[in-house]
């Protein structure tokens, strides 16, 4: 989890990663997965739905499956994508309101054995389709970028790269307010005992948590970092061809700001004459090019991401299970149980058909916004860093569901 998104966090939430075009897009309009109930940002993306969940912001049934026309190498993965879910699937609360644990029990315990040369009858047999509020679409992507970085810290790699804090906390009952969602604040106490926010963006730089044995790696490249903290993970790559994989481990509890819709509004990027694109490679060059301007711009984003090494197969999502390329997206659980298949029709052929929601990010947020994770790699960021498009999403349910909520 997705990390704050830069268009798109990271990231989340203890979640993954964080996207090329969120990261263009967080950037740009400030909207980062692999990150556990994560964050991430989105450009010019539709209202998001007022309603706090799926259940309020209302339900209604959707065709078919058996007419959606599952194709079978996109099925067979979505297939193999959703029996890592099963385990969490059937165990943890869905915060939408539209699953209970045991509605998932059927179709996870026949997906354990399915042929996947059938996976498109595995869907048309377990699942009906539903549609959150107007079902209208915005997807953007994401994926597991890599940059220079060591273990042990060498001349040219002086960015360090930190694990959770042990005095990040949340604030105990009458510290502090609560938030929106009824938990309490991240922040710290102080020498005296006072529930305080926790350091910022700036402040860690400053090297207030210097010295106090966080550094669980160095990178080369602070702005290679930044990004890699909307992402939510990485791979860090040393010299001699070694890899460090790291994925979200929390956040200072400050809100994300997207440095591309700041840009933005003072002119800095743009499709004018000598103005810097706004994608993500077009901000990057900016902040590289003036680098004093370019800290103070970062610094303008007070949310800070931690780390964690991760020895498994692939960044971990939300679920806390590994997050898979082409295959997962993030969503905001408020609207999308995690775990459940989604079916995207928009008008990026790339992008349109099967998916499972594993992840979350701080950008993607209301129903019907979804990031999708493209993996690693060049092509992957290429895709994740131009994704954006529209149109339409159903979630499949297992059936029986919209019955037991009153919609059949």
């Amino acid at each position: 989890m997705r990390g704050d998104g830069v268009t798109g966090h990271i990231r989340r939430k203890s979640g993954l990663v964080r996207s090329a075009f969120l990261l263009a897009i967080a950037l740009i309009a400030g909207c980062v997965r692999l990150v556990p109930e994560g964050t991430r940002p989105a450009p010019i993306a539709p209202p998001a739905t007022k309603a706090a969940t799926a259940a309020l912001a209302g339900v209604s049934p959707g065709p078919l499956a058996s007419g959606l026309g599952f194709k079978a190498d996109n099925t067979a993965a979505a297939l193999r994508t959703f029996i890592q879910s099963c385990p969490r699937l059937t165990k943890r609360i869905d915060n939408s309101g539209l699953t209970r644990p045991d509605d998932w029990a059927p179709a996870c315990i026949a997906a354990k054995g399915w042929p996947e040369g059938e996976a498109p009858r595995f869907f048309t047999t377990y699942f009906e389709t539903a549609e959150v509020g107007d079902g209208n679409a915005f997807v953007t992507g994401y994926f597991e970028p890599e940059i220079a970085g060591v273990r042990t810290r060498q001349p040219g790699y002086d960015v360090p790269v930190y694990k959770l804090p042990p005095d990040l906390v949340r604030a105990r009952a009458g510290d502090a307010p609560p938030l929106p969602d009824g938990r309490m604040p991240l922040g710290r106490y102080d020498d005296a005992g006072v529930f305080v926010p926790y350091y910022d963006r700036g402040q860690i730089d400053d090297g207030e948590l210097a010295g106090k044995g966080l550094e669980i790696a160095w990178a080369a490249d602070p702005v290679e970092l930044f990004f890699l903290q909307i992402q939510g993970s990485g791979r860090l790559r040393a010299p001699d061809g070694s890899v460090i994989r790291i994925g979200f481990a929390g956040q200072n509890g400050h809100p994300y700001t997207g440095i591309g819709s700041v840009m933005r509004e003072r002119g800095l990027i743009g499709s004018a004459p000598g103005q810097y694109s706004g994608s993500m490679q077009g901000i990057q060059q900016y902040l590289r090019d003036f680098p004093e301007a370019g800290r103070d711009l970062m610094r303008q984003n007070r949310s800070y991401v931690f780390f964690r090494e991760l020895t498994g197969p692939g960044p971990v999502g939300a679920l806390n299970v590994p997050i898979a390329g082409r295959s997962t997206v993030a969503a905001d659980p408020a609207f999308v149980p995690l775990g459940a298949p989604v079916w995207l029709q928009v008008d990026r052929k790339e992008v349109s058909g099967l998916w499972v929601a594993q992840d979350t990010g701080g950008a993607i947020q209301g129903a019907n916004r979804f990031d999708s994770f493209w993996g690693a790699g060049a092509q992957a960021r290429q895709i994740a860093g131009g994704m954006s498009a529209r149109g339409r999403a159903l979630i499949l349910l297992p059936k029986g569901t919209l019955a037991r909520l009153g919609q059949r």
